[in-house]
């Protein structure tokens, strides 16, 4: 087992994996009665945000609205980058160009070229990082929106 990164590394990594192009995260909500729904969803990082597309009316978008919370799991088991987020806002996906452009140019799709479809700008309020058992300590990266390195 290779030796646990620092904080730094983490982070570094962690960013890095969230600026994957085509890069997918299981996205988490759960209805106003605690009902779970979990989703994958093309993920883009832009300005320390997780954006997801989805359509205005789906399960995530209604979740999300009414929560205003999800947690998303980027990565394989062995490499995972978990985030808990809050909704910063709702955005259709034709009204900001300078998003979808950001959007496009790392997702493997243009959802502006389909109707009713929505951006969710999710800030992060947690962000933990680990490959091994060995990371479990010292994986929060980030607690109350503000990174501990």
């Amino acid at each position: 087992m290779a030796q646990p990164r620092d904080r730094q590394a983490r982070k570094a990594d962690s960013l890095a994996m969230l600026a994957t192009p085509a890069i997918d995260a299981w996205v988490a909500t759960a209805s106003a009665v605690g009902a779970p729904h979990l989703v994958p969803l093309s993920l883009v990082w832009v300005d320390e945000r997780a954006v997801v597309a989805v359509e205005e009316s789906s399960v995530t978008a209604r979740n999300l609205t009414t929560s205003g919370t999800a947690r998303l799991a980027v990565g394989p088991t062995r490499d995972v980058v978990m985030i808990d987020a809050a909704l910063e806002k709702v955005v259709p996906v034709s009204d900001d160009q300078s998003l979808g452009s950001a959007y496009v140019a790392q997702a493997d799709w243009d959802p502006r070229r389909s109707t009713g479809y929505v951006f969710l700008v999710l800030r992060p309020v947690r962000i933990q990082a680990w490959r091994q058992v060995n990371e479990i300590p010292g994986r929060t990266l980030m607690r109350q929106g503000s990174w501990l390195t």
